[in-house]
């Protein structure tokens, strides 16, 4: 797979594997409470991530890391910890058609906050992308 395509690849099976944990956590949800919900797919992820890194031969010390990374790592990790105990949260008492959607506005935010602080600089035709991502966020999570 050609290096300058291959984030688009696995960028678009993270969207099937996302539109597939939507659907198979609303099913999951029905009688249990959202957080231990959370839990159970958060130790699933972690045997299974484990698996992965110790077979294929990729553990490393996490401590050799530098403080930097640990730093960001963790913050990326509770940010992430946060974003599914909101989603599990929202799907338990929402539609998944719509809950889902309303949860990409993150890929809006990622652009602005990937310009303030990464320093990036979409092309028009980009913006004019997240823009229409937006403005469908909004017609999905505003009634008349």
């Amino acid at each position: 797979m050609n290096t300058d395509t291959a984030w688009f690849y696995w960028a678009l099976f993270s969207a099937v594997f996302a539109s597939m944990t939507a659907i198979f956590a609303k099913i999951g949800l029905a009688g249990v409470d959202s957080d231990l919900a959370t839990l159970i797919r958060t130790i699933v992820i972690v045997f299974v991530l484990g698996a992965i890194v110790w077979l294929t031969g990729k553990w490393a010390n996490p401590l050799a890391l530098s403080g930097k990374t640990l730093l960001f790592l963790v913050l990326s990790g509770l940010a992430t910890g946060a974003s599914w105990l909101c989603y599990f949260r929202a799907l338990k008492i929402g539609e998944a058609s719509k809950v889902a959607p309303v949860d990409k506005l993150s890929l809006v935010l990622v652009a602005v906050f990937a310009v303030l602080f990464l320093h990036e600089r979409p092309s028009l035709r980009e913006w004019f992308g997240i823009a229409l991502v937006g403005i469908g966020v909004f017609v999905l999570g505003f009634k008349r």
